[in-house]
């Protein structure tokens, strides 16, 4: 009977069921929502690409700034022991290494002491190897090989260019 009066009375059927607009619920996003935030993201990524290439660049760059730091430094410090007599050296060498594992190996000092100036020889990071330009004091300072006398300076052999404009080797 209480079935029958609520069928009946039509203010109680109506506050039962829902209206029209109150049953599409919105259950997730639109096609266009997902194509603007697809969009959206791939303009972004798109953007962050090349700041990520640039900032690997300049890690590298810095990492090629140390490691010729390190050498040039080693090779600075083994030409002043030589000057102030730590250990002899060749006349015609200009008081420099005669090569990069020279600086490693170390020499023999007065004493008996063996003196190291590198702890080992840097990878170069733009061509990942411990391969690097050498010059001496008899090459031209513009010269791409060694005449093989000493070591009076190092530059990496990688032909790419840095953010600043400037070739590699120059550095």
């Amino acid at each position: 009977m209480l079935q029958r009066k609520i069928k009946d009375d039509p203010t109680m059927e109506a506050a039962h069921l829902p209206s029209r607009a109150e049953g599409k619920s919105r259950a997730g996003f639109t096609l266009l929502e997902l194509i603007v935030a697809a969009t959206i993201l791939s303009i972004l990524t798109m953007m962050a690409l090349p700041l990520a290439r640039v900032t690997i660049k300049r890690e590298k760059e810095k990492q090629l700034r140390r490691a010729l730091w390190q050498m040039r430094d080693a090779i600075d410090k083994y030409e002043m022991a030589g000057e102030r007599g730590a250990f002899q050296i060749k006349a015609d060498s200009g008081g420099y290494p005669p090569d990069l594992e020279t600086l490693v190996k170390g020499v023999e000092a007065q004493g008996g002491k063996k003196e190291r100036f590198l702890r080992s020889i840097p990878i170069d990071p733009m061509t990942k190897s411990t391969e690097w330009g050498l010059r001496s004091m008899q090459d031209d300072p513009d010269s791409d090989s060694w005449g093989g006398q000493s070591v009076f300076d190092v530059y990496t052999k990688s032909q790419g260019e840095g953010l600043d404009g400037t070739k590699y080797k120059d550095w």
